[in-house]
């Protein structure tokens, strides 16, 4: 099953996610079909959603070699730690819990085996679906100092934002079924 298959009876409601799937996934022009489909395949990992996930992965498969797909893989797992941590962090009043050491293993940010832009990109997109503010500003921060532009990165966000989108989708579809009949 493909994410277009999971999108395509949506009512109304979702029709500007439809047409931002095709526009900023399928027709994408700022990132590379790597960082594209990296991108799409972390941000659905990242959604929970495992209907999601298998067509993400069945999709990306077509432009993303096994060492890619394990890197998109690991920087979804390594940020769902990561994010619960700097974000509490980021959020306790009590700025001591910075000053201690994290004491958790991320040797795959050194060790993923893939492009270092493209991962990074793939982290910033799901910390921001996870919505850690500090693990999106580090992310960031890496990209613009190895010569990454803003417009990259946001394209990198706007997947993530549209994967996390597609799950809510998918997710109503199955809660609430749309109103209107059914098209014969």
């Amino acid at each position: 099953m493909t994410i277009e298959q999971l999108i395509e009876n949506v009512g109304d409601y979702g029709r500007d996610i439809k047409l931002n799937f095709s526009t900023h996934v399928r027709q994408q022009t700022e990132l590379t079909p790597q960082q594209t489909w990296g991108t799409v395949l972390a941000s659905a990992i990242a959604t929970g959603k495992s209907e999601l996930i298998g067509a993400a992965y069945e999709q990306a498969r077509e432009f993303l070699t096994p060492e890619a797909i394990e890197a998109a893989k690991a920087a979804a797992t390594i940020m769902a730690m990561n994010n619960i941590y700097y974000r509490f962090q980021h959020l306790a009043s009590n700025k001591k819990y910075a000053t201690i050491p994290a004491k958790l293993r991320m040797n795959a940010i050194r060790t993923h085996g893939s492009d270092p832009i493209d991962f990074e990109l793939w982290c910033t997109a799901v910390s921001a679906i996870n919505g850690c503010g500090a693990c999106v500003d580090s992310h960031e921060k890496i990209l613009r100092e190895k010569g990454v532009g803003e417009e990259k990165i946001l394209a990198a966000v706007r997947i993530g934002s549209i994967m996390h989108a597609v799950a809510s989708v998918v997710a109503t579809e199955k809660a609430v079924p749309s109103s209107q009949p059914a098209v014969a």
